[in-house]
């Protein structure tokens, strides 16, 4: 997708929110984990939130994608949605969620490799200084738990291992969205890639015989709620939106401000550890983060 010279004030504006909101879907995830299994999570919200999003294209009198580009928009629904969100979801099950969101912050460094592999943008030394600081603050935070020798470890690292494939699947698809040439209206292109996505999640969530042990509670159909409304029908598309008129490497760092808001919120809500080496992780984290946004103002 081409990008405006000047990118509106809007864009930046849907950037945020998706760096607000996304921080807090964490600890949503985690509340929906307590009696919804994990695949109906991403199946549930992304169907119902690509429903919604469907009929409110067409009551304002746009078009959703024609049948030529569903293939291409299930593919982007997939690598987003089914495996960038899907396999973070799972990954919660063995790591809080706090740490599941600062894992997320190495995306930039995989959105950086499929730019460089599709040659995209150029990423600059500065970029590269910024993004390794900032990947410096997750190593810092994850590192010992890497050589934990109790019966957790070997679950942690899982976890840890699924965050990483939810960012190649995440930074390719984002990649491929913004090489898509189409007249589709950005809510119109939410609504087809979240349908498709949930849709082959309760596929794979049936398989797994999730549908058996799904147990409804007050607490996790608001979680599951507030995913849908505020996670899919808003971010999503604020994402998406975003991800047309910004740089790449500007539009990445929400994953660098999303742990910052996760880990506050894990600690304070869910009993999560805060300890000065998370504190530490977070310094490290928004300073590359700073190097990063200093670096794309000096056109470095």
């Amino acid at each position: 997708m081409a990008r405006s010279e000047s990118p509106p004030r809007l864009a930046y504006g849907a950037w945020l929110s998706v760096c607000l909101i996304w921080g807090t879907t964490y600890l949503a995830i985690r509340i929906a984990l307590e009696t919804i299994p994990p695949t109906l999570i991403g199946g549930i919200r992304f169907v119902a939130a690509g429903a919604v999003l469907c009929l409110l294209v067409r009551i304002r009198g746009g078009q959703l994608p024609p049948l030529r580009e569903w293939p291409r928009q299930a593919l982007l629904g997939t690598l987003l949605l089914a495996l960038g969100n899907g396999c973070v979801v799972w990954s919660e099950r063995w790591i809080p969620s706090g740490i599941a969101a600062v894992g997320v912050a190495a995306l930039p460094f995989w959105m950086a490799g499929t730019e460089m592999w599709f040659g995209g943008e150029r990423i600059a030394f500065r970029t590269i200084a910024g993004l390794a600081t900032g990947f410096g603050g997750i190593l810092v935070l994850i590192w010992p738990s890497l050589f934990a020798t109790d019966v957790e470890g070997p679950w942690f690292a899982l976890g840890v291992l699924l965050v990483q494939v939810a960012c190649v699947g995440w930074a390719v698809g984002s990649s491929l969205q913004r090489r898509t040439q189409t007249a589709t209206s950005v809510l119109a292109a939410s609504a087809l890639q979240q349908v498709f996505a949930g849709a082959l999640m309760m596929g794979v969530g049936a398989a797994l015989g999730e549908w058996q042990q799904v147990a409804w509670s007050s607490r996790t159909v608001a979680a599951e709620s507030y995913l849908i409304v505020f996670g899919s029908l808003i971010a999503y598309s604020a994402y998406l939106y975003a991800l047309q008129h910004l740089p790449i490497a500007t539009v990445s760092l929400y994953a660098y401000v999303n742990p910052i808001i996760a880990v506050l919120l894990g600690s304070l809500m869910a009993a999560e550890p805060f300890t000065p080496r998370v504190v530490m992780a977070a310094a490290l984290v928004l300073t590359g983060v700073a190097i990063v946004r200093r670096g794309q103002r000096g056109g470095s």
